[in-house]
């Protein structure tokens, strides 16, 4: 025990907050890359598709497991 948490609820806690942390500072890397190579509205979409699908997994894992949890 940690700081009177288990080691599961520590990981269950960075699982879910920490990734989404670094999800949204991807995000702003995703967006500075697309604004320093000067990308325009069609490049920058591409940009944030190339690179954002993994998101789209994170996030489906969430809504996934939610879902199988509440039947």
């Amino acid at each position: 025990m940690i700081f009177g948490y288990t080691e599961a609820q520590i990981a269950g806690f960075f699982l879910t907050y920490g990734v989404g942390a670094f999800i949204l500072f991807m995000v702003f890397i995703i967006g500075h890359l697309a604004w320093e190579s000067k990308a325009g509205r069609f490049g920058t979409f591409v940009i944030f598709l190339g690179l954002g699908v993994g998101f789209l997994g994170f996030l489906a894992k969430y809504v996934i497991q939610w879902w199988l949890e509440k039947r």
